[in-house]
């Protein structure tokens, strides 16, 4: 976190998305500011809120994917919410509580893989001793019975067993067998070998309660709690060695991994480092009341508040304050403006940046310099079927012209309109790759003539695209 210097945060996001100068910024400040933060006395730290921010931009600029990248280059849990799909207390939909709960989830999630990432190694040792344990298993031992009469007063028997071999020698023949066993795995020889293993049976519902979660969410899982005293209850399935040895890699991991310590350090994750974006916040902007589905707009704002400004939820994992959690709002305000929010919440997000159109010279950059740019992307993806795509120079221009002029023409949906473009410029080519491979070259010729028929006709690119 030290290195991110807010320089060093634009120049990672540049790498991804193009444009957008201003909104970079103001994150990587934003972000910056985190780690000042924890530098600061126990008593300061507290204090120190995050200041939110609100995006402000037609779709298809750039504003969700600048939150997701930044959460990617801390490694910080995310998670991003429409704010329509949420209605005040008392109308049906989503509670806005459950944003945080989602929150908590991801956290979880995160904090899980990177503890049994940790203990991977150890995990597939035990998964091997496993497997060693399943194809040449040890000889039994004389196993000592109970007479249910005689365990009244104490006594036990041993119950008999065929006479065989001597012990010693079936031991030290099972020994070799192990090792030989054991130099076959790992050479790899056994991996398509069928084997019989128990594996615990996830068909069985969840038996439990909901508490104050919404309406079916679970919070208190009794089938866990009581699977712990009785038992849980497996099956014996007949898999593939590779097959069995991936499942008892995550069996071994989950036994060795602190289920405890996972759910307290996610959440501590959750509350410091935290990221929330909610996107067409203009769409519960707007006073008044009405009828119909603008009827809990003001609600919806109001909801909201206490998360943003800082509040305890309950969650399944326990109570989680929101006080230092980053959150970004954005939205198109075409219609609406930021001022029709109500006042509150327009007073917890203090940062405020306006996100430009993507003009055709960006369009052409977007095309090709991110390092997961769309060229890239369709270059590898038909390399598969054996096609070596290249898409000269010129094309790349056409495309971007063409992307932009239907933008013009009709609803403008910003970058995503490439990704129409692109789809069906190599239509032909994606569907005809399986039996002709070889070079394809993509010209400005090739694109005029895909694109031909909705070059003067508005209608066209109503139908087509």
């Amino acid at each position: 976190m030290q290195e991110l210097t807010p320089r060093k945060v634009v120049e990672e996001l540049d790498k991804h998305i193009i444009g957008q100068a201003e909104a970079k910024k103001a994150v990587a400040i934003a972000l910056r500011n985190r780690y000042r933060r924890m530098l600061t006395g126990e008593e300061m730290r507290d204090e120190i809120t995050p200041k939110n921010i609100l995006m402000i931009g037609p779709t298809g600029v750039g504003k969700t994917e600048i939150a997701r990248r930044l959460a990617a280059l801390v490694k910080a849990p995310f998670v991003k919410v429409e704010a329509t799909k949420f209605t005040e207390v008392g109308y049906v939909g989503r509670d806005v509580d459950s944003i945080i709960r989602d929150l908590v989830e991801t956290s979880v999630r995160m904090v899980r893989s990177e503890k049994t990432e940790l203990v991977k190694s150890k995990a597939e040792a035990h998964a091997e001793e496993r497997l060693i344990d399943i194809l040449a298993p040890l000889p039994k031992k004389e196993r000592v019975s109970s007479n249910p009469l005689a365990a009244l007063f104490g006594m036990q028997y041993k119950q008999e067993q065929p006479s065989g071999e001597d012990p010693e020698e079936a031991r030290k023949k099972a020994e070799t067998r192990r090792e030989q066993v054991a130099n076959l795995l790992a050479a790899g020889q056994l991996e398509d070998q069928v084997i019989e293993i128990d594996i615990q049976d996830n068909r069985q519902r969840p038996i439990g309660f909901t508490g104050a979660g919404e309406p079916g969410e679970m919070m208190v899982d009794m089938s866990g709690i009581l699977g712990d005293m009785f038992g849980k209850k497996t099956v014996r399935k007949k898999m593939a060695v590779k097959e069995a040895r991936r499942y008892l890699i995550e069996e071994e991991a989950s036994k060795l991994v602190d289920a405890f310590e996972i759910e307290t350090e996610a959440i501590r994750n959750a509350e410091e480092n935290g990221i929330v974006f909610i996107d067409e916040f203009d769409k519960i902007a707007g006073r008044g009341y009405s009828s119909g589905p603008d009827v809990s707009r003001e609600g919806v704002q109001r909801d909201i508040l206490p998360i943003v400004e800082g509040s305890t939820v309950q969650t399944k994992y326990g109570p989680v304050r929101t006080k230092h959690m980053l959150f970004i709002a954005a939205g198109a305000f075409h219609i609406s403006k930021p001022s029709d929010l109500i006042p509150e919440l327009q007073g917890r997000f203090p940062i405020r940046v306006e996100l430009q159109p993507l003009s055709e010279e960006e369009f052409k950059r977007i095309l090709t310099e991110p390092k997961g740019s769309l060229v890239k992307q369709y270059r590898e993806l038909l390399k598969a079927d054996g096609v070596d795509l290249e898409i000269e120079k010129s094309a790349v221009e056409e495309i971007a012209s063409t992307a932009f002029r239907i933008n013009s023409m009709s609803e403008n949906i910003g970058a995503r309109r490439l990704h129409t473009v692109m789809e069906k410029l190599l239509e032909a080519v994606s569907f005809e790759a399986p039996e002709k491979a070889g070079k394809v070259v993509i010209d400005k010729t090739y694109v005029e003539k895909v694109f031909e028929r909705i070059k003067h006709d508005s209608q066209q690119v109503t139908m087509i695209l």
